[in-house]
C-alpha cells in the first residue's frame, strides 16, 4: 500500500480495501436528500413534478458516484482526504436543504435554485481538484480530466442559467445540465480513468441501493404512527414491506455476486469502462425505480389511512399509480442492463416481470390502491419464487464457489 506524498498526503487502497465508517457516514446525506425528493414529488404530484423529481435524483447521484471513485483510489479514512471528503459531505447537504426550492423559491432567505447549482459547482469541483492533485506524474489519468472538465463546467453554468427562469424551461435547462455531464463522462474514454479494487466498488454500490430501499421503509412508515393502527393500514404495510423485501432478494441473492466476479475478472485495461457502464450507468435506473416505488408506497399509505381525504375503494391514479409500477419496471430493467454489460446474458425472467407490471398498471386503474399495491406484491413474488427454483442450483454454485449466474 502506497502513500502519495506529493502534493497531498492520502493513501492508496488496497485490492481488497472495504468501505470504510468515513463513506457510510457521507452517505446518510444521500439518504436524507431522497427523502427530501420523494417528499418533493409527493407534494407536487404531477408529471412535470415527478421529471423534476427525477432530475434531482440524477443530479445527487452524479454527485456521489463521482466520490465513489475516488474512494476507490485512495482510502477515504486516512489523512488529509478525511477532511475534504467532509467538506463535500457538507457541500451535498447543503443541496439537500435546499432540494424543497430546487425550482421554486420560497419567500425570503437566500434564492434556492441558486443555492443549489454553486453547491453541485463547490461538490464537483473539489472531486476534481482532489482527483488532479492525486493524479501527480500520471498524464493519462490527467488528460483524462482535462476532457471531464468541461462537461463538468458546462452542466453547473447551465444550472446557474436555469435558476433564472420558471416552469418547462427552467427543467429543460436541468435536463440539458444532466445531459452534458452524464454525455461528456460517457464520451470520454474511460480506459483513462484508474481503479483499484473490485470488491470495494461492487460493496460502495450495493450500500448505495440498500439505502435507497431504506428509503422505500421510510416511505411506508412515515406518518402512520400519528394515525390509529387498522388492518388497511398494517395490510398495506407490510405488502409495502414485501415488495422492498423482494427489491432487495432480487439485487442480493445473486446481482451483486456475479458483478462483483465479472468486474473482478475484466481485463486490467478495460475494468474502468466495465465499472463505468455497469455501476456508474446502470445502477442509476435501480436507484431512480426505488425513488419512484418510495413515492407510490407513500401514496398507497396515504389513501388507506387518511379517511377523512380518501376511501380505501379509491383507486391510484396518474403519477402515483405510475411511480408505483413503473418504479419496479426501471429497477428490473437497471437489472437487465446491468447483467448484460458484465455476464452478457439477458435476464428473461426480470424482462417478462418488467413487461408484466407494465401490462398490470394499464388493467388495474380502477382497482383500489390497497388492491393495486397487492398485484405488485403478487407479481414480484412470483418473480423471486420462479428464481430460486429455476436458479437454484446456479445460485449455489455462485454463493459457494464463485460461479456466475446463468
Amino acid at each position: 500500500m502506497a502513500t502519495f506524498r506529493h502534493p497531498l498526503r492520502v493513501t492508496e487502497a488496497a485490492r481488497d480495501q472495504p468501505v470504510t465508517t468515513l463513506e457510510l457516514f457521507f452517505d446518510l446525506v444521500f439518504v436524507f436528500a431522497l427523502t427530501q425528493i420523494t417528499a418533493l414529488m409527493a407534494h407536487e404530484l404531477t408529471w412535470h413534478g415527478v421529471v423534476r423529481g427525477l432530475l434531482l435524483v440524477g443530479l445527487l447521484w452524479w454527485s456521489w458516484i463521482g466520490y465513489a471513485w475516488l474512494c476507490n483510489i485512495v482510502k477515504a479514512d486516512v489523512g488529509a482526504f478525511r477532511g475534504v471528503l467532509l467538506l463535500a459531505m457538507a457541500a451535498m447537504f447543503v443541496i439537500a436543504l435546499a432540494i424543497p426550492e430546487a425550482f421554486h423559491d420560497l419567500p425570503g432567505g437566500l434564492p434556492g435554485p441558486v443555492v443549489i447549482a454553486w453547491a453541485y459547482f463547490a461538490f464537483r469541483a473539489l472531486h476534481l481538484v482532489l482527483f488532479w492533485m492525486i493524479a501527480g506524474g500520471d498524464r493519462a489519468l490527467r488528460r483524462t480530466l482535462a476532457r471531464f472538465t468541461p462537461s463538468m463546467l458546462g452542466g453547473t453554468a447551465l444550472l446557474l442559467v436555469a435558476s433564472q427562469f420558471h416552469g418547462w424551461t427552467q427543467t429543460a435547462l436541468w435536463a440539458g445540465a444532466l445531459a452534458a455531464d452524464y454525455g461528456g463522462t460517457y464520451l470520454i474514454d474511460a480506459r483513462g480513468w484508474r481503479f483499484r479494487s473490485a470488491s470495494h466498488f461492487a460493496e460502495r454500490h450495493g450500500l448505495i441501493v440498500i439505502i435507497a430501499l431504506g428509503e422505500s421503509i421510510v416511505a411506508i412508515g412515515v406518518g402512520v404512527t400519528d394515525l390509529p393502527i387498522s388492518w388497511p393500514v398494517l395490510i398495506a404495510s407490510l405488502l409495502g414491506l414485501g415488495v422492498s423485501a423482494a427489491l432487495w432478494w432480487i439485487y442480493f441473492d445473486a446481482t451483486v455476486h456475479y458483478g462483483e466476479h465479472a468486474l473482478a475478472a475484466e481485463p486490467e485495461e478495460t475494468r474502468s469502462v466495465m465499472a463505468r457502464d455497469a455501476y456508474t450507468f446502470w445502477h442509476f435506473p435501480m436507484v431512480t425505480g426505488i425513488v419512484l416505488l418510495a413515492l407510490g408506497l407513500k401514496k398507497v399509505r396515504e389513501y388507506v389511512a387518511d379517511a377523512e381525504h380518501h376511501d380505501l375503494s379509491d383507486p391510484l391514479k396518474g403519477p402515483g399509480l405510475y411511480a408505483l409500477y413503473f418504479g419496479v419496471v426501471v429497477y428490473l430493467l437497471g437489472h437487465v442492463g446491468f447483467k448484460w454489460r458484465t455476464v452478457h446474458v439477458v435476464g428473461m425472467t426480470r424482462l417478462a416481470a418488467a413487461v408484466t407490471l407494465i401490462v398490470a398498471a394499464l388493467l388495474v386503474g380502477k382497482v383500489p390502491a390497497l388492491g393495486q399495491l397487492g398485484v405488485l406484491a403478487a407479481v414480484l413474488a412470483a418473480l423471486v419464487v420462479v428464481e430460486s427454483v429455476y436458479y437454484a442450483r446456479d445460485r449455489a454454485q455462485l454463493h459457494h464457489t464463485g460461479d456466475q449466474a446463468s
